[in-house]
């Protein structure tokens, strides 16, 4: 395989690095508020489109499958919900004994006690064609756990509070993910014939659409002009993030690939992503908690 060939492979890496240099070249372009709309054009549509789009390629006999596939849906729930969160407290009680500034170590306990991701678990499933049914479901279900569970967790293990408008958020949810899923079925049962034989490319499509949600998650992340850290604190950080999801990702499976479980690899590609990424799906008190704590340990270094 050519240099082409290979780059033509790895084109969707290539967009997230294209996608990252572009935010920071420019940030005000996609941060909210800016040109693009993000509050709406990817809170709404792009997720939206997502799982219309999930709806349109996956058989209803697979979403039912997936349903009743409760095992998987245990593991994945409490994994991301119990032994994440835990695991990491215990983690930066080891932490706290070092230089390492408490407010850094305090947004990553925040963004642990997040729930599943809505939308790229979905995404990265389907690409390496993993369970992507299951993975709809637990992205949709673990959502709405966190609604309740987060809140609970973030007062468990920081000793804050944070309040959840339950009614808004489940109506945000139900509305960017339950309803586009069951129009794309519907959609489907009249299309069926049509999607078979000419087979779009729903991969690259939900592929593009998670590209520029990492643009404008990456807008809004440079545009913040009072998050500042200095260089070593950042690395160390990133270190400590890759070297935490490296071994969640082992540790899922490791224990999905158990032949007592009785998981298939589809479904161990599915656990994977659900159970070791994080979303910010939830209100703005409760989703810029990690943020504040990092503003905070600036200030606090900074006096």
């Amino acid at each position: 395989m050519g240099l082409l060939g290979r780059l033509a492979k790895e084109w969707f890496l290539l967009c997230v690095v294209l996608a990252i240099v572009l935010a920071k070249m420019d940030p005000a372009v996609g941060a909210k508020g800016g040109p693009l709309k993000p509050e709406i054009t990817i809170t709404y549509i792009a997720v939206s489109a997502i799982f219309f789009n999930s709806g349109l390629s996956l058989k209803t006999e697979e979403l039912t499958s997936a349903l009743m596939h409760i095992k998987l849906h245990l593991f994945v729930q409490i994994f991301t919900l119990a032994f994440f969160p835990t695991t990491i407290w215990l983690f930066l009680q080891l932490l706290s004994v070092t230089s390492i500034n408490e407010w850094l170590l305090k947004g990553l306990q925040t963004v642990g006690c997040m729930p599943p991701p809505v939308s790229s678990a979905v995404i990265l499933t389907k690409a390496v064609g993993g369970n992507e049914a299951a993975a709809i479901f637990n992205s949709a279900f673990g959502s709405f756990l966190g609604i309740i569970i987060t809140p609970l967790l973030l007062l468990i293990f920081l000793g804050s509070s944070s309040s959840v408008p339950f009614s808004s958020i489940f109506s945000q949810l139900s509305m960017t993910v339950v309803v586009p899923l069951i129009i794309g079925q519907i959609v489907r049962r009249y299309i069926k014939d049509w999607l078979e034989r000419k087979k779009p490319p729903f991969g690259t499509i939900s592929s593009c659409v998670l590209l520029t949600i990492i643009y404008t998650t990456f807008c809004d992340t440079f545009s913040n002009t009072n998050i500042d850290l200095d260089g070593l604190s950042l690395l160390i950080i990133l270190f400590i993030i890759f070297s935490v999801q490296l071994s969640f990702m082992f540790l899922t499976f490791f224990f999905s690939t158990r032949n007592n479980l009785g998981f298939t690899p589809a479904d161990t590609v599915a656990i994977i992503f659900c159970s070791t990424h994080k979303s910010l799906t939830l209100d703005k008190e409760t989703k810029t908690q990690g943020i504040w704590y990092l503003v905070q340990g600036h200030k606090e270094k900074n006096c």
